[in-house]
C-alpha cells in the first residue's frame, strides 16, 4: 500500500477491524482521540527538539522508522477520530484550504511566513 494508491476510506477501514478486533471501540470517544492525537503530535516534535531547522531534514535520514512510527501514530489516531465523530476528513481539507486561499491570497503573503493579521 502506499499513498498513490490508497484511499482515506480504505485506511479508516484498517482502523477500524484492528479496534474492533481488539475491542477498542469503548475507548474511542472524541474526547481520548482527540487528547491522543495531540500526545502521539508531540511525540513527533519531541524527535526535533533541540536541533536547528536545517538539521530537521537530516534527523529524519537519521531516525527515518521512529519518526514514521510517529506519522502512523499520528495518521491512525486522526482517522479514528475522524470515524467516530463522522468527519469527512478530506471534505474538511478541502474546506479548509479554501479558507486558507482566502485568508492568504498569493499576491500578499508569496514568500511572507507572517501570519495574515501581520500584512
Amino acid at each position: 500500500m502506499s499513498d498513490t494508491k490508497t484511499n482515506i476510506q480504505e485506511l479508516k477501514e484498517i482502523a477500524r477491524k484492528l479496534v474492533s478486533e481488539r475491542d477498542w471501540q469503548q475507548f474511542h470517544t472524541p474526547k481520548d482521540l482527540s487528547m491522543n492525537l495531540s500526545v502521539e503530535a508531540n511525540e513527533l516534535l519531541e524527535k526535533f527538539l533541540w536541533i536547528t531547522s536545517a538539521n530537521s531534514f537530516e534527523e529524519i535520514n537519521k531516525n527515518r522508522t521512529e519518526i514514521e512510527d510517529e506519522v502512523g501514530d499520528i495518521l491512525f489516531s486522526l482517522l479514528r477520530f475522524c470515524e467516530v465523530s463522522n468527519i469527512d476528513a478530506t471534505s474538511a481539507f478541502i474546506k479548509k484550504i479554501e479558507k486558507i486561499k482566502l485568508k492568504y491570497p498569493i499576491e500578499k503573503v508569496k514568500g511572507n511566513y507572517q501570519k495574515y493579521t501581520k500584512y
